[in-house]
This record gives structure tokens, sequence and C-alpha cells, in this order.
């Protein structure tokens, strides 16, 4: 069984990463998502261990110096982390494993790890993120210019990523990421390892 690929996927509030990743997730059984660990409150209908590993502060800080996470981060006064034991373990049975992570997440993990696969979501313009943070209605005035102001700084680290794809048409997003996940399974080391019994078979 050959290893499975890590992937980072990045992309400011409201360009439709979490969306785009259930739907490819409930496409492709060889794909999980890691499950991160948060000192977040968790919100009604969440369930500790499938959204998120909800811990207390003093056990997240504890973690931290016990070098648990292969990246941490403080995102709107909470901390995030992603388990190192937990995207190994996964990745030794052969699944590919999704990390969704802002930018200096994605630079922790490639200074963990250089075998990873970088993915950028952005939004077709301006005015379409915009647009989609107010249209939650869970924001007032004040929080949507914070997220704004944070998006254009996410997206000022697009060129750190290997590839970009652009949410406007879902559909289209979705095939294109479907497109990355192909392609990195393709490739030959990969591909390869998985291939062994039948390549030396034919060159026999």
């Amino acid at each position: 069984m050959s290893l499975g690929t890590l992937y980072m996927v990045s992309a400011p509030s409201g360009a439709g990463k979490t969306s785009l990743l259930k739907a490819l997730l409930e496409q492709d059984e060889q794909l999980h998502i890691s499950v991160s660990f948060t000192t977040r409150p968790q919100r009604p209908g969440e369930v500790d261990g499938k959204d998120y590993h909800f811990v207390d502060q003093d056990s997240f800080l504890l973690m931290v110096q016990q070098g648990s996470f292969l990246e941490h981060a403080n995102v709107f006064d909470n901390h995030y982390g992603t388990s190192r034991d937990e995207v190994f373990a996964q990745l030794e049975q052969g699944y590919d494993v999704v990390l969704e992570i802002d930018w200096q997440g994605a630079q922790q993990v490639r200074s963990n790890l250089l075998d990873t696969v970088s993915i950028f979501i952005l939004p077709p313009s301006e005015e379409v993120l915009r647009h989609r943070l107010t249209a939650r209605g869970q924001d007032d005035a004040a929080v949507i210019e914070r997220r704004m102001r944070d998006a254009r700084a996410e997206i000022s680290h697009y060129e750190e990523f290997d590839y970009l794809v652009v949410n406007d048409d879902f559909a289209q997003a979705l095939d294109e990421l479907r497109a990355v996940i192909l392609t990195q399974r393709l490739r030959l080391e990969r591909k390869s390892k998985e291939l062994q019994g039948q390549l030396g078979t034919l060159l026999a």
C-alpha cells in the first residue's frame, strides 16, 4: 500500500472552501479531512470529534508544548491545531488527507513536511466575496469589514500554493478540485507502487 497524499486547502472566508470540500469528500471515500483541535466554543449542531475536537485552553497549550501539532494558530481569538499523530496515521493507511487551514498554517506544515500538495480557492471578485459574507446574515458591518481585510491578507499569499481554483461556478470548481486529486494519484512515484505486481509481470 502506498502512502496517502497530504493536501492543504486554504481560502479567505466566504470563498466557499468548506462547501466545496464537503461535496468532494462525499464523492471520494479515499479522501479524509483532518479534524482540528480548537478552543472555540461548540456551536449548536456540531459534534465533538467530527466537526472539531473541542478542548479548553490549558489542554491546547499543553499539546503545543508537547509538539502534538503539525500546525497551530490563533484565529479570531480562538486556538486551532492539526494533530500530527492523527494525520500520519491516516496517511500510513493509504488515505489522502485534507487540511483546511490558512496560509500561516500551510507555512508551518511545509516547514515540517516536504511532501504536500497545496490548493488555494479564490472568490471570483471582491464584490462577490462581500455579497457572500453579507448574505450569511451572521455578522454586523464592522465584522464584515474585518473579514474583508483578512481576506485580502489571505489572498496576498496565493503564490505560495501549488494550485489555484476560482469558485465562481460551484460545479466547475468542484471538478477542478477532483482533477487535482486525480492528477496526484496518477503521478509515477505513487502509481508505480500501486502497480508493482502488474509492472513486474509485464516486464518479466
